[in-house]
């Protein structure tokens, strides 16, 4: 299948000739008529496979020019880089379309978002907190809202946007399109298509579990923290083979400790990106790694999906996720648009029973690989891994069962409060023969007179 197969309109086909694309991925092919036809639709597929095009190109075809103030599309994605990214992948199938598109996400300057909006825009592109807060203002009116599409809902759901998408739905049009994307069915997905989607269609490319053909794995036991970090050093002086690298780690005082170890190896190379860096931070690190400025780039989970960056040569894990779908979201990084990848991943004695529910989930074994004789193998331990001390038997420490329970403490006299009854202004005009209203003051007034 070609893109003249799907019908579109000359300055879509002119937009896709520019930009090189002659033919759909299978989630854009798959997606289109069911997005045209104007049916809610549920979309499962791997990230990298053009999910921001399979619901656009339908929604741009059908978008009629109108010069009304109030947007009638709405995207909703769960990061601000991801309202960066997709805005400008909008812009670009948009560039013989008259259409206005804007991005708003939460950490900037609101005022300048009421004032873009002011202006009017017919496609917005938003993180949820951020709409919301637009919308209850009154500068953004949501009434004309025809299509919802909502972008990486699992990842969404995992950062916790769930009420503010209940909230979002509620002030929405009850008569519009639903279009959501995920990568992963989970059960709070699947609660949210039944709670607010109509009968939707699901149309599903590949299951979470496939790993991406093109995509080489392999795996290293390693015993600690500072053993992964002397592998990685060893690895990562290769510049030729890992000429563009993407490091993997649980959370954000991870991805700190790591940045410090490579510093002192690698700094020009290196940038680290998680949401405690500033916003201007974060956009920076990412453009200089997507340009070649930076090789290595440190990054936490949440950036691991709808982060979209070509000629990824090799994601390092180096820890082993929790969960196997972050690992599939990890290595969806690399080998993306049909280009060969690599992917390597540390695990710990710790870390094995994440490394089988990879493999089950995976219905595949990574391959093991030697750790090279010219790397150090550290004893010395971080925090996290030494081994938590438990007193026991500890004869200061007071038992749970000996702790004052909630009525142990008693108020002194000075504290203890009586209550009078009635209203206690009364109390304090009685004590400081103060009125305390303008009546109280004509009352008291009489009163002296009346004495006279």
């Amino acid at each position: 299948m070609t893109f003249e197969d799907l019908n579109l309109n000359t300055p879509l086909y002119n937009a896709l000739s520019d930009l090189g694309f002659t033919t759909p991925t299978p989630i854009q092919a798959e997606a289109f008529n069911v997005v045209s036809s104007g049916k809610d639709m549920v979309g499962i597929a791997q990230t990298g496979t053009g999910k921001t095009f399979a619901y656009m190109l339908p929604i741009l075809k059908h978008l009629k020019f109108s010069k009304q103030e109030n947007p009638r599309i709405l995207v909703l994605v769960p990061t601000r880089e991801l309202v960066v990214q997709v805005v400008d992948e909008i812009e670009k199938l948009s560039k013989y379309i008259n259409n206005r598109v804007l991005g708003v996400y939460g950490g900037t300057n609101i005022n300048t978002q009421k004032q873009a909006i002011a202006e009017g825009v017919d496609i917005i592109v938003a993180t949820p907190g951020r709409l919301y807060d637009l919308a209850l203002s009154r500068v953004l009116q949501l009434k004309s809202i025809q299509k919802l599409v909502i972008d990486e809902v699992d990842v969404m759901l995992d950062l916790g946007f769930r009420h503010q998408l209940i909230n979002i739905f509620d002030i929405l049009p009850e008569k519009r399109q639903n279009i959501m994307f995920s990568a992963t069915m989970t059960q709070d997905v699947d609660i949210l298509i039944n709670e607010f989607f109509k009968s939707p269609e699901r149309v599903s490319i590949a299951v979470s579990g496939t790993p991406l053909e093109n995509i080489e794995q392999a795996r290293y036991k390693v015993p600690n923290f500072n053993t992964k970090v002397n592998l990685l050093v060893h690895i990562l002086h290769d510049t030729e083979t890992f000429n563009k690298v993407l490091i993997f780690v649980a959370y954000k005082k991870m991805a700190d400790r790591l940045f410090e170890k490579l510093d002192a190896f690698f700094k020009e190379d290196l940038c680290v990106i998680h949401s405690n860096k500033t916003q201007n931070y974060r956009l920076r690190s990412i453009e200089q790694f997507r340009e070649g400025e930076n090789r290595i780039l440190i990054a936490t989970d949440v950036m691991a999906r709808g982060l979209d960056i070509d000629n990824v040569s090799h994601v390092i894990n180096f820890d082993t996720p929790d969960y196997p779908e972050n690992y599939m979201h990890r290595i969806g990084r690399t080998g993306r648009a049909e280009r060969k990848g690599s992917t390597l991943v540390f695990s710990t004695e710790k870390e094995l029973e994440a490394i089988q529910r990879i493999e089950t989930l995976m219905q595949m074994t990574i391959p093991v690989l030697e750790i090279p004789e010219t790397v150090k193998i550290s004893t010395e331990l971080i925090e996290e891994e030494r081994p938590q001390i438990k007193e026991r038997n500890n004869p200061i420490k007071r038992k749970d069962e000996d702790a004052p329970g909630p009525a142990f403490h008693t108020k002194s006299k000075k504290n203890a409060k009586e209550n009078l009854g009635g209203s206690y202004k009364f109390k304090i005009a009685a004590k400081y023969k103060k009125p305390k209203t303008k009546g109280d003051k004509n009352y008291n007034k009489r009163n002296k007179n009346f004495k006279k």
